[in-house]
């Protein structure tokens, strides 16, 4: 007897959405994904890059899931209602809109939005505050270089929280999701003494995805990395997905 495709892997039942494109943060080249692929490689660089919108369809409930994916979706980060979903989608189309055809910057910010799910699925957080924060934690670097020719962090932290203000009233949010997440952007390089867990998920995400790009160009020796995540790093998750992330070691 033939072995029947499931509904979530036959693609005569996805939509137009379903297939898209990821530019690759080594080269800037666009590479296809389908939503069920966990990762792909850029055919132009060889680059290894992750699917920061995967829908793993049937595998949400399959008892093989862990076996065909390489992690078990049931853990994964899902948002609650189709408003959330929607709100987040909305977010990743307004900040690739605003970078326009700034590649690393679109990549920089998909890389921190897939690292602040992944710790959130250990420490939980906030996930409207928190996937927010991550997508637009760099949105004002374009307004930074206008103004003061500099992307220094304190210039764009300074000038992130009017952008992403604008994009999340545009897009209806509430005042208080908006108000923590200008609160989050205007100072996401410089922890406060106290800090809540949706802004150690966002600091943790971006730090670790900063550290994957020195790393790549060699600019940090590993004795330095291993400071900076025992030093830095604001929550247990975070620390775990740095040395895995950077060291190779398993969670």
């Amino acid at each position: 007897m033939a072995k029947t495709m499931c509904p979530g892997q036959d693609t005569m039942f996805w939509t137009p959405g379903d297939i898209f494109e990821i530019p690759c943060a080594e080269c800037g080249f666009f590479v296809e994904f389908f939503k069920d692929d966990a990762k792909r490689r850029c055919p132009r660089c060889g680059h290894q890059i992750r699917n920061p919108k995967l829908n793993v369809g049937c595998a949400q409930w399959c008892e093989h899931a862990k076996d065909c994916l390489g992690f078990d979706p049931k853990e994964a980060v899902r948002l609650t209602d189709k408003e959330e979903k929607a709100l987040v989608d909305s977010l990743i189309l307004a900040m690739k809109q605003k970078f326009g055809e700034d590649q690393k910057r679109i990549a920089h910010a998909l890389m921190v939005l897939e690292r602040a799910q992944e710790i959130m699925i250990k420490e939980g957080g906030e996930p409207r505050v928190v996937l927010a924060a991550a997508v637009l934690h760099d949105i004002g670097i374009h307004e930074a270089e206008r103004k003061y020719n500099s992307t220094a962090a304190r210039y764009h932290q300074k000038e992130a929280p009017p952008v992403a203000r604008e994009i999340l009233s545009t897009l209806g949010a509430g005042e208080a999701l908006i108000d923590e997440v200008c609160d989050i952007v205007g100072h996401h390089h410089h922890p406060r003494d106290e800090e809540t867990l949706s802004f150690k998920i966002v600091y943790d995400a971006d730090l670790i995805v900063n550290l994957e790009e020195h790393q790549k160009d060699r600019e940090i020796e590993r004795e330095k990395l291993s400071e900076i995540i025992e030093k830095k790093m604001l929550t247990d998750s975070g620390k775990w997905l740095a040395r895995e992330a950077l060291f190779g070691q398993e969670r």
